[in-house]
């Protein structure tokens, strides 16, 4: 497991967490885990799906406007590209 040092922690900042952890019954280095975690892991991660679907949605496209946009693509097979001269 890998360990992380953070130095010039304002000493605000340093009470506050020990606080924060004092009301949920942990350590303050449990309690700094649990913010990382729940800061760089968010249980409702951004699915780019989701969030196209979305935003479609907020602007209002159809179906139809997708099938307009498929119609229109360039269908034309890419050529791969080559390292050799």
């Amino acid at each position: 497991m890998a360990t992380v040092t953070v130095r010039n922690l304002p000493d605000e900042v340093h009470r506050a967490l020990r606080v924060r952890a004092a009301h949920h019954g942990r350590s303050t280095e449990a309690e700094i885990r649990d913010i990382l975690e729940a800061t760089a892991r968010p249980p409702e991660r951004l699915r780019i799906g989701t969030a196209l679907a979305k935003l479609s949605q907020r602007v209002g496209l159809t179906d139809e406007d997708w099938s307009a946009v498929q119609q229109m693509r360039d269908r034309t097979p890419i050529k791969p590209m080559s390292f050799e001269e």
